[in-house]
């Protein structure tokens, strides 16, 4: 089944987890660290975010890094834009309504 990125972000944890490689790569003993759960459970996570080609990894040495896709959250960003016109044009009604409103105080 391939999943999509808003499929990876309803998670919780998976927000979380590109919160913390948002920063810098790790490995999935080192995200596991910050969470309480186990490896693998944490390795399902990343499994599904790779699904979603929203984190990629990168073999050094005997270690797995996985590191945040920022090409595909401009996915997130693109289809949150359309909402956030629509609230940028809400805002704007309600200060000039409020700006009427005290207009007429006065």
């Amino acid at each position: 089944m391939r999943r999509d990125v808003f499929q990876a972000i309803a998670d919780p944890t998976r927000r979380a987890i590109i919160a913390l490689i948002a920063l810098q790569a790790m490995t999935p003993n080192t995200l596991a660290e910050h969470f309480e759960t186990s490896r693998q459970a944490v390795s399902k996570h990343l499994k599904i975010l790779s699904e979603c080609d929203l984190i990629s990894q990168e073999q050094l040495g005997r270690e797995i890094y996985y590191k945040l896709e920022v090409e595909k959250m401009k996915d997130i960003d693109i289809w949150l834009e359309q909402f956030r016109k629509i609230w940028e044009t809400k805002f704007s009604q309600l200060d000039d309504l409020l700006a009427t409103i005290k207009k007429q105080k006065k």
